[in-house]
């Protein structure tokens, strides 16, 4: 905290600004004529899903911080493409922001046949701010654990089903990243129209197990209707502390899948608002109450970013992806 707020007074300190050691006032960045009006925040997905709820939160508090209002602007569709047009063909002032996801920088590229955008070039990563690691929850009836669930499906190749909420999501390549990952296992997927039919199918239990993220299924977990059988991330969760990782369930190594988020403005931004904005984004990120508020949803919030680590992020989750995606070979237009 104290390297952040050293920086936020050197990038305002030629402007003669005075910088709270809680806050950054109005008065701060009106005299650095950023930010001059409202911002908008893109959020490529609609309201109400996690993504949103996230964006809304830090939206909140990071119009604190710049004293201006963060306004909320879903424009769904395409994947979060259609969103992150809308942000690249945009003014590079700082006042337009996408809240970036795995889906629309890091997977449409490697997917899209005649992309509208470059996710690498034509966007200035901001910070990474976090994510939602991806589940893999069973119906009741399935083996206890992911280990008996792997068994089964080596043992009776082609009989065990997953489900996603479709074809090319992030959920759907997670599932077959697992399945390379614990040695090719022929499991078949059914794609689904969202979360809200893949769920009823995995308690009714016309397929076998799901993949998904902790919010979507907790209340499901919590009454014995399904079971969390791991998760895909680096440690165990402090909301499901009983669920182990996929690493330590089958013994893979780097086996994570995070439906993460990244703050991004168009290239061309100012390198002194890119900076005062990735200062205020680590304030807000490294926020109790908001720590507190995702960990509900089961949202893992970045320790710390910058730009530069933002950016390298993105580039290795695109290399982390493009195998699976070429193996699958989904398309889109």
């Amino acid at each position: 905290m104290q390297v952040i707020d050293r920086l936020l007074r050197a990038l305002l300190l030629g402007s003669a600004i005075i910088i709270s050691a809680g806050s950054v006032t109005h008065h701060a960045y009106a005299q650095t004529k950023y930010p001059s009006k409202p911002i908008r925040l893109i959020v490529p997905f609609p309201p109400g899903g996690p993504t949103d709820v996230f964006a809304r939160q830090y939206a909140t508090r990071l119009a604190t911080l710049l004293g201006q209002p963060v306004l909320i602007e879903n424009k769904s569709g395409a994947g979060g493409a259609i969103g992150a047009v809308e942000v690249r063909r945009s003014e590079p002032d700082g006042h337009t922001l996408l809240f970036g996801s795995a889906s629309n920088l890091g997977l449409y590229n490697l997917m899209s046949t005649a992309p509208l955008y470059d996710a690498v070039k034509d966007f200035v990563h901001v910070a990474s701010l976090g994510g939602a690691p991806v589940v893999f929850a069973a119906n009741p009836a399935l083996p206890q654990t992911l280990a008996g669930i792997v068994e089964m499906a080596r043992a009776k190749p082609g009989t065990l089903q997953y489900g996603s909420p479709g074809q090319g999501t992030y959920l759907h390549l997670a599932g077959e990243r697992f399945k390379r990952a614990a040695g090719n296992l022929d499991i078949q997927h059914i794609p689904f129209r969202g979360s809200a039919q893949t769920l009823p199918a995995v308690i009714g239990g016309q397929v076998g197990m799901s993949v998904e993220t902790i919010g979507t299924v907790l209340a499901a977990h919590r009454a014995g209707q399904l079971r969390m059988v791991a998760i895909a991330s680096a440690k165990r969760s402090s909301l499901i502390p009983e669920v182990p990782t996929v690493d330590e369930a089958i013994g893979t190594r780097g086996m994570e899948a995070v439906l993460w988020n990244v703050v991004a403005a168009p290239t061309g931004t100012p390198s002194a608002i890119v900076d005062v904005l990735a200062a205020a984004s680590s304030k807000v990120i490294s926020d109790a109450s908001l720590i507190e508020q995702l960990a509900r949803i089961g949202i893992q919030p970045t320790a710390e970013s910058s730009p530069a680590a933002a950016s390298a992020y993105i580039r290795a989750e695109i290399e982390k992806w493009r195998p699976v995606v070429e193996a699958t070979g989904v398309r889109i237009q």
